[in-house]
């Protein structure tokens, strides 16, 4: 067992080495690694001292113990033990008392929905297996970073458009320019945030992304209608590459909105 601290960064961008099955548990207040044993539970929720892995600790809509995660057959099964549903990727809830349901290898993020529409984040990873042993690359060119520099504007208005991707929703689409500037001005009062500088901020970004060839951000590359294409395709630019990972909703509770609007991860 292996605790995580609260400043460690999203499981989205990968784990340490380890063994085959290790599973890897993040919430906002820290985690903790656990290796594969048949007969082992890691428990998350609200009560602090009685989980391994605490979740929504000031939000009572979130259950004391709200789950489990389980290793039986060689795999980690997820079973939901609280009041409120979870929502896996593709949108898909588990409720209290169904089938606990396997977990893929891999990064899988777990959202509960708390009071005033807080979202609360549990990261999962899963060490997947191997059947080859990495080689020394001592001589292989250094590959460029995956993650794409985004300037403050930047970073907060992509969030703020795209932040139904970041929550990993069924066929998620990005906000209206109005839309998104609205939420931003809730958020940032006194920025200037209007829907034309919003779509100059996010068309900046795409028009970098693509003379860096990523594809599917001009007009040209998608004809029309262009509809929602170009801002989908940045979307998806931005989360395959790990620029922006589902704890990047937390600036929009450093900024302090308005409750109704308001997530925790």
């Amino acid at each position: 067992m292996t605790l995580l601290s609260a400043t460690h960064g999203s499981l989205a961008r990968g784990v340490t080495p380890s063994p085959p099955g290790t599973i890897h548990v993040l919430s906002l207040t820290g985690g903790i690694t656990f290796g594969p044993k048949d007969g082992r539970t890691v428990t998350f929720g609200r009560n602090r001292p009685e989980v391994h892995v605490c979740l929504g600790e000031d939000d009572a809509r979130v259950s004391r113990q709200h789950g489990t995660l389980h290793h039986d057959q060689g795999r980690w099964w997820l079973a939901n033990t609280g009041q409120l549903p979870m929502r896996l990727p593709a949108a898909r809830l588990l409720f209290r008392d169904e089938e606990p349901v396997p977990l893929d290898e891999g990064y899988t993020p777990l959202f509960v929905r708390g009071s005033s529409r807080r979202e609360h984040l549990l990261e999962v990873h899963v060490t997947g297996h191997s059947a080859a042993q990495p080689r020394p690359r001592h001589r292989d060119l250094t590959q460029p970073p995956k993650t794409w520099l985004l300037g403050a504007d930047e970073r907060i208005a992509l969030i703020v458009l795209g932040q139904r991707y970041l929550l990993h929703e069924l066929r998620p689409q990005p906000l209206s320019w109005k839309d998104a500037a609205d939420e931003l001005a809730e958020l940032q009062p006194y920025a200037g945030w209007t829907a034309r500088r919003v779509e100059h901020v996010v068309v900046g970004v795409r028009t970098k992304l693509s003379q860096n060839g990523v594809s599917g951000l001009t007009r040209k590359e998608i004809g029309e209608p262009v509809g929602n294409a170009l801002n989908d395709n940045l979307m998806r630019e931005l989360l395959l590459s790990t620029t922006l990972v589902p704890p990047d909703l937390a600036l929009l509770d450093d900024l302090d909105p308005p409750d109704e609007v308001r997530f925790t991860v």
